[in-house]
């Protein structure tokens, strides 16, 4: 489905979590796009908000703080994104600590079971990937193509990260009911982000959803980046089947991804209601 220039953007990540822009970076190339509202969403981290608020001052740019929790869902991985939250409320932040201390033990074994195929000092390398930023698959990804094992990082996550290869390592994150009321009592909005990413059936899908309305979910991105008009048309009927806001985000990580291109989305379907306008800090 082609897509248009949006002056908002409701999910994008920097380098404190897998992209490959700095905060500050993230939000000048935003400007450059012409996005007015942008809200930054790194996976389980809040570290590059007061970074990016102050460049999103200095440019005239709107910047929604936000965040992209990791939730553990029927044994599969799926991403609440927050927005509008306040980083600095003391249940989010004592939440994503333990998701933070999680994903390092993580990298940790990723790292044993990479050196098994020549990727020696993995975990000291893709640290100084992350910078002051966590370590994420991503980077082990990045790594991976770095030494030559890989030609790109898609096929860095199929031969050697995916399940049951012999850099996966399954995860147990937090409860699709927790990770909300983290968002909540940071008086934010939860968004289930790129609905359709998940390999779920449509009815483990409408499960997944009447779960996450009934916890108190807000919205569902029904643009997320780059969509088929079938998975627009699709999550536009989820959206209104479940009486959840639309938000619409490129889930823009930089070159690691370039396919998803920061404020290039097709635009929500006229019927169904935005998140923008439930939200007077969003416009």
């Amino acid at each position: 489905m082609r897509d248009h220039p949006s002056p908002i953007d409701l999910h994008s990540h920097s380098t404190a979590s897998d992209g490959s822009l700095a905060p500050a970076a993230l939000v000048a190339a935003a400007a450059a796009a012409g996005i007015t509202t942008l809200a930054l969403t790194d996976h389980d981290t809040t570290a590059g908000i007061d970074t990016a608020a102050d460049a999103a001052r200095a440019l005239g740019i709107r910047l929604i703080p936000g965040v992209e929790i990791s939730v553990t869902w029927e044994r599969r991985t799926v991403h609440v994104v927050g927005l509008g939250i306040d980083p600095g409320a003391p249940t989010l932040r004592k939440g994503l600590a333990t998701l933070q201390d999680h994903r390092l033990r993580r990298a940790e074994t990723i790292a044993t079971g990479l050196s098994r195929v020549g990727l020696d000092d993995a975990l000291a390398r893709v640290g100084a990937l992350a910078g002051d930023g966590q370590i994420t698959r991503s980077h082990f990804a990045a790594l991976l193509v770095e030494s030559g094992l890989c030609p790109d990082a898609r096929r860095a996550f199929k031969r050697f990260l995916a399940p049951g290869k012999v850099g996966h390592v399954p995860s147990q994150w937090v409860e699709l009911e927790t990770a909300i009321a983290w968002i909540r009592d940071a008086g934010g909005h939860a968004v289930l982000a790129h609905p359709l990413k998940y390999p779920l059936s449509r009815s483990a899908r409408q499960r997944l959803l009447r779960q996450f309305r009934d916890a108190g979910g807000t919205g569902l991105e029904v643009s997320s980046g780059r969509p088929q008009r079938s998975e627009i048309e699709t999550a536009a009927a989820d959206a209104l089947a479940f009486s959840l806001y639309g938000s619409a985000g490129s889930d823009f990580h930089g070159d690691s991804q370039p396919w998803n291109t920061l404020g290039h989305l097709p635009p929500l379907p006229d019927h169904v209601p935005s998140l923008i306008d439930l939200h007077p800090d969003f416009a």
